[in-house]
């Protein structure tokens, strides 16, 4: 499905772990996704990682096109089965997700704005999706505010074995609330 904005077209395709593997190497690893925990990875690395979320039945990650050009990196997940097991009781409609925007020399204002709006709506395209989740770092301030600005609410700080989170929660109610109020 594809998402018009102001700043052009999003568009999603599925990551292929083999021919993407060089190009989200380079964003992964680049000093920007710190907070992804792969900057030390080698390209086996990231092949073997998607390789794994491929051949996963509740873990997908796609490539984010920007006017058809690949542009971010987003991931969605059952948190029943990945990431959140034994952290939070999941509800029936929940969908983990991580995004990360490609490192760029040429930044565009409110382009990682318009990207998590994309990813939240391209989440949403799926009537079986009630609620988001995501669990960022809870030193990760600028992803907290970009969270907010989409609706979504922290409910706690939560342990998980490569970090502290801040697990949070956003509705399809709170989503389009929060953007019928930005448009106002």
């Amino acid at each position: 499905m594809s998402h018009q904005t102001t700043l052009g077209s999003f568009t999603f395709r599925p990551l292929d772990p083999l021919s993407d593997a060089e190009l989200v190497h380079s964003w992964v690893t680049h000093p920007k996704a710190a907070f992804w925990l792969m900057q030390d990875a080698k390209l086996q690395d990231v092949e073997r990682e998607y390789m794994a979320i491929a051949a996963h039945p509740h873990h997908h990650a796609l490539v984010g096109l920007h006017d058809g050009e690949p542009a971010f990196l987003m991931e969605h997940y059952h948190p029943a089965y990945v990431e959140l097991v034994g952290l939070y009781e999941p509800l029936p409609g929940d969908v983990g997700m991580h995004f990360l925007v490609a490192p760029t020399d040429t930044p565009v204002h409110g382009f990682t704005r318009a990207v998590i709006t994309a990813v939240m709506e391209e989440l949403f395209t799926d009537p079986a999706t009630e609620r988001v989740v995501v669990e960022p770092d809870v030193d990760n301030k600028a992803v907290h505010a970009l969270n907010a600005a989409v609706g979504f609410e922290i409910a706690e700080r939560i342990a998980k074995p490569e970090k502290d989170a801040y697990l949070s929660f956003c509705t399809r109610q709170q989503f389009r609330t929060t953007l019928g109020a930005a448009a106002r």
